[in-house]
């Protein structure tokens, strides 16, 4: 059964690191949360490691850039981990081939010439990748809409169709379907992965709750001198991807109920209803470790 706890301070000693999600725990993509990120700090302060683990189709180096604009101190954090990092790996092995075609906005152009160290270091080994019109593409690399503040998964419907009876796999950058900007709701790559797959296309995904991002996050927290196996604690508001994926890497999680989710605990977005909380758990056949309002 899940526990409702009142803030991260509760759980000192219990965890050597937390992976925690970003978009709806430390920020909500125009300000940090103030809250949240004195949580972090204090963890830190008690010497845990902070893994900021984010399914930002960007590399880790663009994030840091987000995060710094927005407020968020850098003793926030030891190691950044992106989606589009892990994904990054995958592109440059050849995963949808090495002539892709790019569905994204100008902001994700980085992903194709920004790679961190230890991505970089591995691309020096491998074939270019080649960005090609669609008819002309071997595979498709998906990191967003064009323009998510008008667009939908409908205005892609036709370059969706024509991928798949082109037979191309699609590499899925984020999985995440929707995010908070605000008060306003954005669609994201899963949205368009979502709708590619119903249409009977071949997607790849590199994000959480999918293993690869988790992968690559154990190993730069080992590159920075965790233990050999550290006790971890997967901190997010997305149930079907930062707790799923905690779940499944059999980690222990800490679901942010006043998230993508808020509407549906009760009116104190602080403090969740319990009842509501353990009856729409069930209903999503998930129990997390933890739950709380808001980090904190």
């Amino acid at each position: 059964m899940t526990e409702i706890i009142r803030s991260l301070a509760d759980l000192t000693g219990r965890y050597d690191a937390v992976f925690c999600d970003l978009w709806g725990c430390l920020h909500n993509g125009k300000a940090a949360f103030p809250a949240a990120v004195a949580a972090l700090q204090g963890f830190r302060a008690t010497g845990g490691k902070v893994v900021l683990l984010t399914n930002a189709p960007r590399p880790k180096s663009s994030v840091i850039k987000q995060l710094d604009a927005l407020g968020v101190p850098r003793d926030v954090w030891d190691i950044v981990v992106t989606s589009g990092d892990a994904a990054q790996m995958a592109m440059l092995t050849g995963a949808v081939g090495r002539k892709v075609h790019h569905i994204g906005a100008p902001k994700d152009e980085v992903f194709f010439t920004d790679f961190a160290e230890d991505i970089a270091a591995f691309a020096t080994t491998q074939p270019p990748i080649t960005r090609v019109p669609l008819n002309e593409a071997e595979g498709i690399v998906c990191t967003g809409l064009f323009d998510d503040m008008t667009e939908t998964p409908d205005d892609y419907r036709a370059a969706l169709l024509m991928g798949k009876t082109l037979g191309l796999p699609m590499l899925c950058a984020n999985p995440d379907i929707i995010v908070d900007l605000g008060d306003k709701r954005l669609y994201c790559a899963g949205a368009l992965a979502q709708a590619y797959e119903a249409m009977g296309g071949a997607t790849l995904y590199f994000g959480k709750p999918h293993p690869p991002i988790y992968d690559l996050a154990r190993r730069r927290l080992a590159d920075a001198g965790a233990s050999a196996d550290p006790q971890i604690l997967c901190i997010g508001d997305g149930i079907s991807t930062d707790i799923q994926g905690g779940i499944s890497e059999g980690l222990d999680t800490l679901f942010i109920t006043g998230g993508l989710e808020a509407a549906q605990f009760g009116a104190d977005v602080e403090t969740p209803d319990a009842g509501k909380l353990a009856a729409w758990l069930t209903s999503r056949q998930l129990s997390a470790t933890f739950a709380m309002g808001r980090l904190r």
